[in-house]
């Protein structure tokens, strides 16, 4: 034992472990990058992999619906023919009524050509209507050129009709989108600071308030698909505060265009937006309340007040005149 302890113990020896580890260490370091994976390089291609994936699905489920939806709602031969001969396209297709008919949630060239048709066919259908009611139906002491020029009368105001049910559209639909519009806003918050993308927040927050509101989800679903195939990511943010009309919803697409810009946190930005719109809809909530006094003034005159004097003087009446 104390001669191997010896011979261990000799220089010779010793400058020959030395040696051996010397190039065991140098080989270990020359091949470690070609034996080692690259983790993070592996995480990000996987990463790429799972978006391009998900980015392949959305496209292929919005060109479904499209396509659903263009089969649902074809133009009728009858419209187009009609629009096409008398060149109503020159006429009322313009940008103002593009941006309108979508804010109303109508979509493609169905509902323009409708929109197009109705605006030349409803002041002649209102006009012949009010005509046939006033000279065969309605038993009116007018002479026929008073009834002819009511009937024209309505026919003109026929000529708006289609503008008032497209409004109509506007403002039901948003007042669905700004009254679940904070929830969705809180939603996406909390799904932005958990990690998740912008894009797949938007994805999650559309999902979750369908059964709240159905615009919403629907907006929000077509801005999770125009972020995964448009160019720049401004244009999405810029048409989905286009599509509602909403200077709640245009004020949140802003913020999240200059925290891309500037690289600011997403998260601070949708934080102060979702208080804001929060104080927004308690300001509505408290408008309306204020304002329900005086629209129970009239109601209340009507119809309290001379059944509460019935109530009280009936009984006196009664007791006075002697009636049995």
């Amino acid at each position: 034992m104390f001669e191997d302890l010896a011979t261990l113990m000799k220089p010779e020896t010793a400058v020959t472990l030395l040696a051996a580890v010397a190039a065991f260490a140098t080989v270990l370091t020359v091949l470690m990058p070609f034996l080692s994976r690259d983790k993070l390089t592996t995480r990000m291609q996987v990463m790429a992999l799972e978006r391009d994936q998900m980015r392949s699905q959305r496209l292929a489920d919005l060109q479904k619906r499209e396509s659903q939806a263009r089969l649902r709602s074809t133009p009728k031969g009858f419209m187009q023919e009609i629009v096409e001969k008398f060149n109503l396209r020159q006429m009322f297709d313009t940008e103002e009524v593009r941006d309108k008919l979508k804010m109303a949630g109508l979509r493609g060239q169905a509902p323009l050509v409708t929109y197009m048709f109705f605006r030349l066919a409803a002041p002649a259908i209102i006009f012949l209507v009010a005509l046939f009611y006033l000279f065969v139906i309605g038993d009116f002491d007018y002479p026929p050129l008073i009834n002819f020029g009511l009937s024209v009368g309505a026919g003109y105001i026929g000529f708006y009709v289609p503008n008032m049910f497209v409004e109509n559209l506007i403002q039901r639909r948003q007042t669905a989108i700004r009254e679940a519009f904070p929830d969705a806003l809180d939603m996406l918050l909390i799904c932005v600071q958990s990690g998740m993308s912008t894009e797949l927040a938007f994805a999650k927050v559309a999902a979750e308030v369908g059964s709240q509101s159905l615009e919403l989800a629907e907006e929000l679903s077509l801005t999770t698909a125009e972020l995964s195939y448009l160019s720049e990511r401004r244009m999405a943010y810029e048409n989905l505060g286009k599509r509602t009309g909403i200077p709640g919803v245009k004020a949140v697409a802003m913020a999240l265009i200059q925290a891309e810009r500037y690289g600011t946190p997403v998260g601070q930005a949708l934080r102060v937006m979702a208080r804001e719109n929060r104080d927004i809809r308690m300001a509505e909530a408290e408008r309306k309340a204020a304002a329900l006094p005086p629209k129970l003034t009239v109601p209340m005159i009507i119809f309290f007040l001379p059944v509460l004097f019935v109530v009280i003087l009936g009984p006196v009446l009664i007791n006075v005149y002697g009636w049995h």
